[in-house]
C-alpha cells in the first residue's frame, strides 16, 4: 500500500513538470492501468493538466519571494530602488540653482614646540 501510494506521489509531481504530450500519454497510460473509459480518461487528462498549471504557477511564485529574499539580504537594490532613485535625481536637478562650491577645508597651522635643551 505504501509502495502505491509513493509512486502516486512521485508521478504527480512527475506530472507537474512534463509537457502537453507526455501529459496526454501519461493519462492513457494512469486509464490503461486502472481500466478507465475513455470519458474518464478525458477527465483525468484535464485533472493532470489543471493540477500541472498550478504546480508551475506555485513554483514559480515561490522562486519569485525566495529571490527576492534573497536579494533583499544581500542588499541588491531591485528595479524598484532603482526607479526611486533616479526619481529623486531627476527632481533634484530640475530643482537646481546655482551650483553650490565648496569650502576649501580649513588650513591646519601646526604650532611650533619649543625644543627642550639637551642634556650633556
Amino acid at each position: 500500500m505504501f509502495e502505491d501510494l509513493k509512486k502516486s506521489i512521485d508521478k504527480g509531481l512527475d506530472y507537474a513538470f512534463i509537457n502537453a504530450e507526455k501529459l496526454a500519454q501519461a493519462a492513457k497510460d494512469l486509464a490503461k492501468e486502472n481500466k478507465l473509459t475513455k470519458e474518464e480518461a478525458k477527465k483525468l487528462y484535464e485533472v493532470l493538466l489543471k493540477k500541472s498549471e498550478e504546480a508551475k504557477k506555485t513554483l514559480e511564485a515561490d522562486v519569485q519571494v525566495l529571490i527576492k529574499n534573497t536579494l533583499k539580504k544581500m542588499n541588491v537594490p531591485v528595479q524598484d530602488d532603482l526607479k526611486k532613485l533616479e526619481e529623486r535625481i531627476k527632481k533634484l536637478e530640475s530643482g537646481k540653482k546655482a551650483p553650490i562650491k565648496a569650502k576649501p577645508a580649513p588650513k591646519v597651522v601646526k604650532s611650533a614646540k619649543p625644543k627642550s635643551p639637551k642634556a650633556k
